[in-house]
């Protein structure tokens, strides 16, 4: 699937910020500073949004989860 492959429901960052699609999650996490993107929970979201770009399906889904669970272990999530 390609990288702009939406999201069943956005990711909600903060009250305004919503992350749509793959590429915008990935964006997302590449602006993130280092040693954030190489804690456990970053490194899962990355994980699985490149298993949903590669493969698709239900992956898009746990990608989507992956993104909320690493957002609210860093207490960012709205």
């Amino acid at each position: 699937m390609p990288w702009s492959t939406a999201f069943d429901d956005p990711v909600r960052v903060g009250n305004k910020r919503k992350l749509l699609t793959l590429q915008d999650a990935a964006d997302y996490v590449m602006q993130l500073p280092d040693d954030a993107q190489h804690e456990a929970h970053w490194q899962t979201a990355i994980e699985t949004l490149i298993n949903a770009a590669e493969t698709g399906g239900g992956w898009v889904m746990f990608a989507r989860i992956a993104m909320l669970r690493a957002l609210n272990a860093d207490g960012r999530s709205g």
